[in-house]
């Protein structure tokens, strides 16, 4: 697999042009862009998946949902609905996607709505829930037909962009150029360890822009897992022998914080919809033991397998340091926007 991306650097070098030419006809107006007074922060990446989008998410929507009257807007990537959709107390996974149903029903008094395309989801947003302060952009960072008025890109410890290279070479979807537009870059899943110097040699390497931030985060992994009517601490799960089912891009974090020597993993694609075959593949390899999968699995899984054999483990975005800094300056963007509007 390794040679065959390294021969088809030919093609990653068409698709840097391409790509290149499609953002500078946007910047230089042949393309429309439009922005909205309403504060929009965008959350995304320069490449496909696993960079911990959805927790980030999560972090902007605790951090604003007292103060303010939030909305979220995703693509609503393998959903079986179209066009523009808002959801409701009647809505499924199935019409607004993994994600998207994972915020709807995490949080209550936010808006969460679906559409490939943004502008179009911002107006219908707008116009359906007036009362709206913010509107949080899912996985949005190349959809430059909206102007965000905040960028966050976020970019792996392991898999920093700046050692990486286009598709079908490397996973950039843009060039790294592209991350001269982020008011805010997250290096995302570092060792909670991590210290100050190498954090500084990683900024070094960024090579930020005047004006731009910097900020470090790690994956923390929730003490407890969660079915529809119980919990298990995780003490008492490695005590046990049970099941692990990821769908997600880049698991590994997650099967190696719970896994013991008889663990089984399961992997199946990111967003993956789970068939009759894969469940009686789950069941027979779980046997009588627990199941244990990521959160954004669970909303695909729950009511297709025993609600008392299905257990999710949550996790959330935190700071390696400087969280202050990082919510006072997303605050002061939305508190200042709001009163501009």
């Amino acid at each position: 697999m390794e040679l065959l991306r390294k021969l088809l650097f030919p093609f990653a070098i068409l698709y840097g042009g391409i790509t290149t030419l499609r953002n500078y006809l946007y910047f230089i107006n042949v393309f429309k862009r439009t922005s909205f007074s309403t504060p929009t922060i965008v959350v995304g990446n320069l490449s496909v998946g696993g960079t911990g989008k959805t927790p980030m998410v999560e972090y902007i929507i605790r951090l604003l949902k007292d103060q303010y009257q939030i909305a979220t807007l995703s693509r609503g990537y393998k959903r079986k609905s179209e066009g523009f959709f808002l959801a409701d107390e009647n809505t499924t996974m199935e019409q607004i996607g993994d994600e998207p149903f994972q915020y709807h029903h995490k949080f209550d008094n936010i808006s969460v709505a679906v559409d490939a395309k943004r502008v179009n989801g911002i107006e219908n947003i707008l116009k359906l829930k007036s009362d709206t302060q913010a509107i949080v952009l899912d996985d949005a960072y190349q959809h430059l037909a909206v102007k965000g008025g905040f960028n966050i890109l976020l970019t792996t410890y392991d898999e920093p962009y700046y050692n990486d290279y286009m598709l079908p070479t490397g996973n950039l979807r843009e060039s790294r150029k592209g991350a001269s537009r982020a008011d805010i870059i997250v290096v995302t899943k570092c060792p909670s360890s991590l210290s100050i110097d190498n954090q500084n040699l990683i900024v070094k390497k960024l090579k930020l822009k005047p004006g731009q931030l910097s900020f470090f985060t790690y994956i923390e992994f929730s003490k407890l897992a969660y079915s529809k009517s119980d919990s298990i601490t995780v003490e008492q799960l490695r005590n046990e022998e049970f099941l692990m089912v990821a769908g997600i891009a880049k698991p590994q974090s997650f099967f190696d914080h719970l896994k013991c020597e008889k663990t089984i993993c399961l992997t199946f694609p990111d967003h993956h919809h789970f068939s009759p075959a894969d469940i009686e593949l789950i069941l027979s390899k779980a046997k009588e033991n627990k199941i244990i999968t990521t959160e954004k699995d669970y909303v695909r899984l729950n009511g297709l397998i025993p609600s008392d054999k299905l257990y999710y483990l949550p996790i959330q975005t935190s700071f390696l340091n400087n969280h202050e800094e990082f919510d006072k300056t997303i605050l002061n963007y939305v508190g200042s926007s709001s009163r501009n509007g």
